[in-house]
């Protein structure tokens, strides 16, 4: 398959280590927005901590339960960097908004 892909243009970096490194991240940003949002008083540290926390839960149960798969400290990396990522996006989010006291009021 990836020779196919590359023989029609794609570049060689775009392979299977590249896609699966890049998915390991997007799905994490959604943990990282969501904690973001469910504990605003949290620093973005705190929840690159929680993503690490819940991604080495996962690469413990590959590690243990599921033995035609294998536990990857890129994993750890990729999971935590995806939810550090969500946890920026949604604190900028919140800082962008401001109260409506402050926003200005269109002239009548």
């Amino acid at each position: 398959m990836s020779d196919f892909v590359h023989r029609h243009g794609i570049p060689r970096w775009f392979d299977y280590k590249f896609v699966e490194a890049s998915a390991n991240v997007a799905l994490f940003i959604p943990i990282g927005v969501v904690s973001a949002l469910a504990f605003p008083e949290k620093r973005w540290s705190q929840i690159a901590a929680l993503g690490l926390l819940i991604s080495g839960c996962m690469e413990l149960g590959q590690l243990l339960f599921l033995h035609n798969r294998f536990a990857s400290p890129l994993d750890l990396v990729t999971n935590t960097t995806g939810a550090v990522i969500g946890a920026l996006i949604a604190t900028y989010v919140l800082k962008s908004q401001r109260p409506a006291a402050f926003q200005q009021r269109a002239p009548e």
